[in-house]
């Protein structure tokens, strides 16, 4: 797993759906573990915005619902949906809900946890809307805290972006 990149992944849409990483070579990929009733859900709003500026230049961010913190994330996936695009105006991807801990946790959890390891080396996900960046290469640039705000990424998306296609 140690030399395998984000491109060699498949995730379920919400629809039940495969969706191959590996459309998504050359670009800069922001993957967020979400929930719809989180303090940090209004990030929803941030995570658009960025996408919204940044999408023609090569951005993509990839939501993954989770309900694994404080059974936040309750709803189906068609709930999920419809709560994102109704509140949000989500356009970015918002794929089937996954577990990111633990013994069922999808196999790209367990590749972006190991590579980019949280605080004092820990790799479990600590809480809803745990980041990571990575580059158009498909290596994880950084993994970012659930309080990081989506316009705190910025500087890091656009370096990203800058980086040799």
């Amino acid at each position: 797993m140690a030399n395998q990149d984000l491109f060699g992944f498949q995730v379920k849409k919400s629809n039940g759906e495969e969706q191959k990483l590996s459309d998504y070579k050359g670009k800069v990929v922001l993957v967020v573990n979400v929930a719809s009733r989180c303090g940090f859900t209004p990030q929803y709003e941030g995570l658009e915005e960025l996408y919204k500026k940044y999408q023609d230049k090569g951005l993509m961010i990839l939501g993954f619902p989770s309900n694994q913190f404080g059974s936040q994330e309750p709803g189906t996936n068609e709930e999920i949906q419809s709560f994102c695009k109704l509140n949000y105006g989500v356009t970015f991807p918002v794929f089937a809900k996954v577990d990111v801990n633990g013994d069922k946790a999808d196999p790209l959890y367990a590749w972006l946890k190991s590579s980019a390891p949280g605080v004092l080396g820990t790799e479990a996900i600590k809480w809803n809307f745990t980041k990571f960046l990575i580059g158009r290469d498909g290596k994880v640039i950084d993994r970012f805290a659930p309080q990081t705000k989506p316009k705190d990424l910025e500087k890091d998306i656009e370096k990203a972006l800058a980086a040799a296609k």
